[in-house]
């Protein structure tokens, strides 16, 4: 076991630490030796959990994955079973399965606002997948007492995607100008001036901005709409900018495009509506960090989205006008192939991740529970973008549909 728990430790590293990442890969590779190896010494149950762990290391794999993986293969103890290790197995298992009927009941939630909304007739070229918007929170905050605040963040995240689209795929650059002013003055008085598609997804915007900031205000005791407000208008610039460069046929430098595409992966906005939603660690100093610049929690998830999404989009067709960074890195790197991109882009992920151990490792000023859900939105991140990365086939997480059917629908048989 000392090979797993040091492979599982090597994913923990920091920049710093190189000797801890290359144990790592030596810890694989003995692994994969020993697994294959028709001589080896493990007993059976060892073997399937040293499999699953290389395939699944604990700190890139969603913690409810992790959980329903282990309680579907545990059958208690070996020579040192003791009576009440199949008793504790049933509660998890009975707990696990209560808490699944609970988010079952949060995407019916979500599903009925969004219906309600009446966005998906009005708007039919945007995505209308309240199903998989409820997957972030639903991963990012595990813990069955957060309920409320997943419902609530589904919401705000139903926007990113839905902008998103209204500027890739629908809007002229004129009109995609007008809504970004609007928005950044929060100017409900000329909302009028949009084309009715915009304005009525900014009144949409602004009911439900105004919805959270009152809960917000009322359980925590401290008005942050205006801080919803600004979030919301960082990302309306960035995803301008992006449409200038697209609709106006100009290539960005890779570092400029990244640069923006992490405020535009809509991350930002998300976690500063979560860091509110929590009420813990509401500091002024902490307002102030969410406010301004992105602290490295916040873009370092970010930028693992923006990475992530951008390899995929390489191997999909994709409506409207997009960029890529795999793209625009070839085109600064003409000796390169494709190949070689997706792994330097690949390199720059594994960096970030270390960044982001050194943020979670290091005292900062948001509270744990914050932490700890910005981690799990990073882990997230794969399933949703990583399906169709041939890079590393090794560390490939379970298809998004078959998370889905796990995580709502397959209980765990007791």
């Amino acid at each position: 076991m000392g090979l797993i728990e040091l492979y599982e430790a090597s994913y923990w590293a920091t920049k710093e630490e190189t000797t801890l990442v290359e144990a790592g890969e030596l810890c694989a590779h003995l692994l994969d030796s020993a697994r294959s190896s028709s001589t080896t010494t493990l007993q059976a149950a060892t073997t399937a959990f040293a499999d699953y762990t290389v395939r699944h290391p604990s700190h890139r794999s969603l913690p409810k994955c992790h959980i329903r993986n282990y309680l579907s293969n545990f059958h208690g103890g070996s020579t040192t079973k003791h009576y009440y290790e199949d008793t504790l197995a049933d509660l998890a298992r009975l707990e696990f399965n209560m808490n699944q009927s609970v988010c079952l009941q949060e995407v019916v939630h979500v599903s009925k606002w969004w219906k309600e909304l009446g966005l998906a007739e009005e708007l039919e070229f945007a995505r209308n997948e309240p199903m998989k918007w409820c997957m972030w929170p639903l991963t990012t905050l595990i813990d069955s007492k957060f309920s409320e605040e997943r419902v609530e963040l589904a919401k705000p995240i139903s926007f990113v995607y839905l902008v998103d689209d209204i500027f890739d795929v629908y809007g002229s650059l004129d009109e995609l100008t007008l809504f970004t002013e609007i928005v950044d003055r929060w100017d409900v008085a000329s909302a009028d001036q949009l084309p009715d598609y915009m304005r009525k997804c900014f009144m949409a915007l602004h009911h439900v901005t105004n919805e959270i900031g009152y809960k917000v205000y009322k359980r925590h005791g401290c008005n942050q709409i205006h801080s919803l407000r600004q979030a919301w208008a960082k990302l309306f610039k960035a995803f301008l900018v992006e449409a200038k460069w697209f609709k106006g046929g100009k290539s960005p430098s890779a570092e400029a495009y990244l640069k923006n595409g992490i405020v535009s992966s809509g991350v930002q906005v998300v976690l500063v509506h979560l860091f509110f939603l929590l009420g813990q660690g509401l500091t002024q100093r902490n307002e102030d960090l969410v406010n301004g610049d992105d602290p490295p929690v916040i873009s370092s998830v970010a930028k693992i989205l923006r990475l992530w999404d951008d390899l995929s989009s390489t191997d999909e067709e994709q409506d409207g006008e997009d960029g890529s960074y795999v793209n625009f890195y070839l085109m600064e790197n003409p000796q390169c192939s494709i190949d070689e991109a997706k792994v330097h882009v690949m390199d720059m992920i594994e960096e970030t991740w270390k960044q982001l151990n050194h943020e979670f490792l290091s005292i900062t000023p948001f509270p744990l529970v914050f932490n700890r859900a910005a981690h799990n939105s990073a882990k997230m991140v794969p399933l949703m973008y990583g399906c169709g990365v041939d890079v590393d086939q090794t560390r490939r997480l379970p298809k998004l549909e078959d998370h889905i059917k796990s995580m709502l629908f397959e209980s765990i048989p007791m």
